[in-house]
């Protein structure tokens, strides 16, 4: 028989909420609703005239093609920085997992990077890829590759795309690594008395435990890729070089607090509010139903 939680006052469970419940009107409700309403309007760069525009903003943004070339360039973008931010943070977790000794000392070198702020981070991974001082470039120099992120976009956007994967493994590691030690043993000394291998036992045993971790890091890790790395972008390449780097969220910083283009800036921001709920819809209709519980 499952047991009710009863309160003595019926006043203090709504008492307990109301905290989280102002923090999410404050931060997040009411900036969206603000964003809905300016993105229907049209005002000068000073705020004097403001007007009544209905959807223009919204067709004006979807038919720039320098909008819809930042729309595919966040989706590879987001795409890279997942991979790259869950499977070393796997690898790493199951590595880690098995350290008898010191582990306690990598398990904490491991998970300090997530202390780090993303422009920081960037910073780091621009400096390490400097051409003019920094030691990867030099090594990369020395293997017969003109690395400049400053003037290659492409360069710059694997540059990007790592500091922003880095900055995030350590996160996906400590939930890996949990989930990994809350695995039963006795399933996995069982396999190993039938005969199975590590990969064996990896791949039908520990990778299906692990699915809903992996589930909950895959919608986390999207949308990190989509607005928590605008503090890398911003401090590593400002969008450069030509726009190679300027994905969504940059790019609504960029006409709104650059261009003072404040009608479309709103426009955009709601446009990518849309976009990151159809995805985390996508991923709990069509992945979620892979999850083993």
């Amino acid at each position: 028989m499952q047991r009710r939680t009863i309160f003595p006052n019926r006043w203090l469970p709504y008492l307990l909420l109301t905290p989280q419940l102002v923090i999410t009107v404050v931060f997040f409700l009411w900036p969206a609703a603000q964003a809905m309403f300016m993105s229907l309007l049209q005002q000068d760069p000073f705020g004097l005239r403001v007007r009544f525009v209905g959807l223009e903003n919204f067709r004006a943004v979807l038919a720039d093609p320098d909008y819809l070339a930042a729309f595919w360039r966040t989706l590879y973008f987001s795409a890279a920085v997942t991979a790259l931010a869950l499977v070393p943070a796997l690898l790493l977790a199951v590595m880690a997992d098995r350290v008898l000794r010191l582990a306690a000392f990598y398990k904490t070198v491991l998970i300090v990077p997530y202390a780090i702020a993303p422009a920081v981070a960037g910073v780091l991974w621009l400096f390490m890829f400097n051409p003019a001082v920094g030691s990867l470039a030099w090594v990369l120099k020395q293997l017969g590759v003109s690395w400049n992120p400053t003037l290659n976009g492409t360069h710059a956007m694997i540059l990007v795309i790592i500091a922003s994967a880095w900055k995030q493994i350590a996160y996906n590691f400590i939930f890996f690594l949990a989930g990994l030690q809350a695995i039963p043993r006795a399933l996995l000394e069982a396999a190993s008395i039938d005969g199975a291998g590590e990969f064996r036992k990896f791949w039908t045993i520990v990778f299906p435990l692990l699915s809903p971790t992996t589930f909950f890091l895959l919608v986390v890790n999207v949308v990190y890729a989509f607005f928590d790395t605008f503090g890398v972008i911003h401090a590593v390449t400002a969008g450069g070089p030509a726009k190679a780097t300027e994905i969504l969220v940059y790019k609504v910083y960029y006409d709104g607090v650059h261009a003072l283009n404040l009608g479309a800036s709103s426009a955009q921001s709601v446009i990518l509010m849309a976009i990151v709920i159809a995805l985390t819809m996508v991923q709990f209709r069509y992945i979620e139903r892979r999850v083993h519980y």
